[in-house]
């Protein structure tokens, strides 16, 4: 495999912008050579008359190496910035990870602890443990130690992302610089590698592999009791260009290729034979003879019968298309969707998964038709391949994808009950899909009601006649059209209740409103029809109303749907005029033809307004072509929704998972700290009101993810507000700013030396605590950064120039809780030496 396509499969796709950019430089390397100067033109002879040919290629190609070594000092320092950042950052995640475990837990009874918990999780009745404080205990502590070994996961996770990303970007300065000389026939390329690219940080750091070993020793120790294979199967991160096993790939073309030739027999035996017969006897009582009647099955109640599991089965074909897209073009689904990174469903799976259900579902089509010649009821048949999806869903046990069944489930719970759970993205997604199968929804509906009141055997073997399970007069079929919508619009409303933004959340919930109203007016013009079959369609009021809004809500969603849900139609994009800016995909006139196809399949649910003109057998055909459209839609929905939330988070989703720690109790220290020099928190100046947060500064917002609040100070402020202590509950407001201070806010004071008898005092900013891509307005003082081990901060030095913190700790009489916690790490190759805490 070529190293572009490599780098292109491997990156991590969101720090796309950050790595090398090899095809540019691969590109430039290209175009020099195609460019270069070969005959003597009049132009040339005009511009450089003195200089001969060979003269002008040595200057062309000298021009050429001062731009490309630019550029690749450029990148270099890009890369060198980013890494050291995401270094950083790894560094204070792993030292709070640390200080939560060692406050949390007595690490010599963990085990111990562990296993108790374990026991009592399992064995215990909810009753018991209600009566049992010891067991609510133990319990607690057995999820608290679940939630730690999650948490050190997911920061192996990103170490080894880090460490690629070291990698990809050290091998492809040296494969660019190796072709550098190849075409250019010269070694300059391998002595500014040896002069740059091996003195810099991203080439010379093993602190990656430190904290990797660090991060396998703690869990092994700590977490597993010293089991160190657990403990790598935990941890284990499979390769980000890992493929599916032989046997998936050979049980996917078993299912396919049986379906196909399933399919043929399908094709001959319906041309040949056609539907089987209801055979059922009828008594005249006039002439007293009984007759024997043989009548073809209705076509009608085969397509409704079969259609609601088949609309499934093409929605999970589609969405391994999806799946297939978005791992191709490097959209992270798995981040965006939060899953285990360790153990999800790839396209291979659920095409598998897919390829069952045709096979079974196509079997069970053929057992129908077969019904007659081998002796069994026909309409026993089709409710095989309902109780089997539903069986295979429910299943309790570890097998068919277990961990996916659960998501699946817990996500449909939380759908179901939407407006009480805060909605992650996942949950909009599904509830998005849900609203697409609005068809399949009403097929269950009119599978059980069929064989409630339809099917032969209720009706002493006589097929019925009547038209109860399509009707809408009892509105279970209004209602289920109207379920899907309900789901979305409960999580708008969960979203405004959460975020207390009236647009997007309010507006988007009005795009979900209009569904009801066009139930409605759906359901009365049913109504009437079914009340004065006579009259003609365009004689019923209703039926202008349904079509205004159907227009209307389909204009809505389009809309919404280029601006909101994709983020086109940017008029501020230049690059690609009514796109973005960003794109993932290759093809931009497949971005043109999709917006087109949108438009056409947005409208054509309204072809659903006009059914009623069609013969009775052809509203059928054309129902089961509207859904099969409309699942085709949401597949290309689903590919650009996904790449905008992954470009741009536009619906405020966490698509990226951060790691946090908690202030904990500390014992108080034996002696104060000194006066001189001393960290603090900032208090409020003269005038100012208490918990008034600070000017923010400049400062990388990226270095600083974690935003929550202190669970070790909840309840706190009734307490103060009763005793008047507002500048306890000020600090304690202000307690996330100053553990990650995410806009460079001034939280920390400091005692300058100064002339005059009174000490000068002075804020440090968080560009002075965190100095990364940063220039200091002044000086510091020698003694302050004596102390605090702060370098002069120069070009060279803002790849790997951090911070030192100095070991006094003061202590405050009216608080027994830590502050912050910082991170000693004076280089990038400096290992995490104290946790400094402060009142």
């Amino acid at each position: 495999m070529k190293f572009g396509a490599q780098l292109a499969s491997q990156l991590t796709p969101e720090w796309r912008t950050q790595y090398l950019n090899y095809d540019d430089m691969k590109e430039m390397l290209a175009q020099v050579i195609e460019h270069a100067p070969r005959s003597f033109s009049p132009t040339n002879m005009m511009e450089q008359p003195h200089m001969d040919r060979a003269s002008r290629l040595l200057v062309y190609f000298a021009e050429f190496e001062d731009k490309f070594f630019v550029y690749c000092d450029k990148e270099l320092t890009k890369i060198n910035t980013f890494f050291n950042e995401k270094l950083a950052e790894a560094q204070r995640k792993l030292a709070a990870l640390k200080m939560e475990l060692r406050a949390h837990f007595n690490l010599s009874q963990l085990g111990v602890a562990e296993d108790k918990g374990a026991r009592l999780s399992h064995k215990m009745t909810w009753f018991a443990e209600l009566m049992d404080k010891d067991a609510r205990n133990a319990k607690r502590m057995y999820r608290k130690v679940h939630d730690l070994k999650l948490a050190f996961s997911e920061y192996y996770l990103s170490l080894i992302l880090l460490q690629n990303f070291q990698n990809l970007n050290t091998t492809g300065f040296r494969k660019i610089l190796k072709k550098h000389d190849k075409v250019l026939d010269t070694d300059k390329g391998m002595t500014w590698r040896i002069q740059h690219v091996e003195v810099s940080s991203i080439y010379q750091s093993k602190e990656v592999d430190r904290l990797i070993m660090e991060t396998e020793t703690v869990v092994t120790k700590d977490l597993e009791a010293g089991n160190r294979s657990k403990a790598m199967q935990r941890l284990r991160v499979p390769p980000l260009n890992e493929q599916a096993a032989p046997s998936v790939f050979f049980l996917m073309g078993l299912l396919l290729g049986s379906f196909s030739i399933l399919l043929i027999d399908l094709v001959a035996v319906a041309a040949v034979s056609g539907l089987p017969f209801d055979i059922y006897t009828t008594f005249n009582a006039t002439t007293n003879q009984t007759t024997i009647n043989h009548d073809r099955v209705d076509w009608r109640i085969v397509v409704r019968l079969y259609r609601g599991p088949f609309l499934f089965i093409v929605q999970l074909f589609l969405f391994a298309g999806n799946v297939h897209g978005w791992r191709s073009a490097g959209v992270n689904h798995v981040l965006i969707f939060e899953l285990d990174p360790r153990n999800h469903l790839t396209q291979h799976h659920i095409v598998q998964l897919a390829a069952l259900f045709a096979v079974l579902w196509i079997s069970t089509v053929l057992a129908f038709f077969h019904s007659d010649a081998v002796g069994v009821p026909h309409y026993v048949v089709p409710i095989i391949l309902p109780s089997i999806m539903l069986i295979l869903l429910l299943n309790p046990f570890q097998m068919l994808f277990s961990s996916a069944r659960r998501w699946f489930l817990r996500t449909l719970w939380k759908i179901i009950t939407a407006p009480y759970h805060t909605v992650a993205f996942s949950d909009f997604w599904v509830a998005d899909q849900i609203t697409s199968t609005v068809q399949a929804l009403q097929d269950v509906q009119y599978l059980l009601c069929f064989y409630a009141f339809e099917v032969p055997w209720v009706n002493n073997g006589v097929p019925s006649k009547t038209s109860i399970c399509t009707s809408t007069s009892h509105g279970i079929r209004p209602v289920l059209a109207a379920i899907p919508a309900w789901f979305r619009f409960a999580q708008c409303i969960r979203r405004y209740r959460d975020s207390n933004l009236a647009f997007p959340h309010l507006v988007n919930m009005t795009k979900y409103s209009l569904t009801f109203f066009i139930v409605l007016f759906a359901t009365l013009n049913a109504l009437h029809g079914e009340k004065f079959p006579s009259d003609p369609i365009m004689h019923r009021p209703v039926f202008y109303c349904w079509m205004v809004l159907t227009v209307l809500g389909s204009c809505y969603s389009f809309v919404w749907d280029m601006r909101m849900d994709w983020g086109f139609l940017d008029s501020s994009s230049k690059e690609h005029p009514y796109l973005r800016d960003s794109l993932v995909y290759a093809s931009i006139p497949v971005y043109h033809g999709c917006l087109v196809l949108n438009f056409f399949l947005r409208f054509a649910r309204t072809f659903s307004i006009s059914t009623d003109v069609f013969p009775f057998a052809l509203q059928e055909v054309l129902t089961t072509v509207l859904a099969i459209l409309e699942l085709n839609r949401r597949c290309i929905w689903n590919f650009f929704r996904l790449e905008n939330e992954h470009l741009n988070n536009c619906g405020a989703f966490r698509a990226v998972r951060d790691l946090g720690a908690v202030a904990v109790p500390r014992p108080r220290p034996a002696a104060p700290a000194s006066d001189t020099e001393r960290i603090r928190p900032e208090q409020p100046a003269a005038g100012e009101q208490p918990g008034r947060e600070p000017k923010p500064a400049d400062s990388k917002a990226e270095l600083f993810p974690i935003n929550f609040d202190s669970p070790a100070f909840a309840g706190r402020d009734s307490e103060d507000r009763e005793s008047g202590d507002s500048s306890a509950r000020s600090r304690r407001k202000s307690f996330k700013a100053e553990l990650f201070p995410l806009r460079g806010v001034t939280v920390y004071e400091i005692d300058e030396p100064a002339t005059t008898s009174a000490p000068k005092r002075r804020s440090l900013t968080a560009a002075e605590l965190f100095p990364v891509n940063w220039k200091p307005s002044k000086a510091i003082p020698e003694s302050v950064s004596g102390e605090l081990g702060l370098k002069s901060h120069t070009s060279q030095l803002i790849s790997d120039t951090m911070l030192a913190m100095p070991e006094t700790i003061e202590e405050s009489p009216d608080e027994e809780y830590a502050y912050a916690a910082a991170l000693n790490t004076r280089t990038t190759a400096t290992n995490i030496d104290h946790i400094k805490t402060f009142l």
